[in-house]
């Protein structure tokens, strides 16, 4: 990874941190004030990307703080693939965290105000895919890093959209479980994800040669 690469992953990570951070206050806000459980469980979701894609910063920021000092003996790159690895362990408790309030779901339903978790859903889905477009990277500049940034940012789309989509159906149809079953598929579509970051960054942290070195990066 060039200084040029870094510094434009560094600042893309940056405006979403910022644009994931700042939907996150006023999901929490206004779920507080409108006593909205939906608009507040989604704003302290929004945290944990903030949480993942931060690191993802910071590791950008390490990384050129050591290119510049030369202290650094190790592979910088593997300041990276750590961010990226750890990141993917967020990834992967995230989506266990969906699968289980689903199941919990499943067996104690909740009444759900339908219009309004939609329209909370398609905030995050639009704030979401806003992001997904700031962090496109080119694959073969591609660090596990931003890989980890752009997954955290895929996965809540990911989520949002199965939430649009089930409670849709589940308002217009009444089937009061395609919400559940909608949010377990999308979990284990982002625990697979995950599980391929974590393959991929951790290979990388061992040393391990991948044999697909360049084009290494199919979802």
């Amino acid at each position: 990874m060039d200084e040029s690469h870094l510094n434009k992953n560094q600042k893309k990570t940056s405006w979403v941190v910022v644009l994931t951070f700042l939907t996150m206050l006023v999901e929490i806000f206004f779920g507080i004030t409108s006593g909205s459980m939906a608009l507040l469980a989604d704003g302290i979701h929004m945290g944990s990307h903030v949480l993942a894609i931060g690191l993802s910063w910071l590791a950008y920021l390490i990384v050129r703080r050591v290119s510049r000092k030369g202290k650094f003996t190790g592979d910088k790159n593997k300041i990276l693939s750590l961010s990226g690895y750890s990141s993917g362990l967020m990834l992967l408790i995230f989506a266990i965290v969906i699968m289980v309030e689903a199941i919990e779901r499943f067996f104690y339903p909740v009444s759900i105000n339908f219009k309004e978790a939609i329209f909370v859903a398609i905030i995050g889905l639009i704030v979401n895919i806003i992001s997904a477009f700031l962090l496109h990277h080119d694959h073969e500049h591609s660090d596990h890093n931003i890989r980890a940034a752009y997954l955290h940012v895929i996965a809540d789309a990911l989520t949002s959209l199965s939430a649009i989509l089930g409670l849709t159906v589940a308002m217009i149809w009444d089937i009061p479980f395609i919400d559940t079953i909608a949010a377990i598929l999308s979990s284990l579509v982002i625990i697979k994800w995950a599980i391929g970051l974590l393959k991929g960054s951790g290979s990388v942290l061992l040393d391990i040669e991948q044999k697909h070195h360049s084009h290494g990066h199919h979802h």
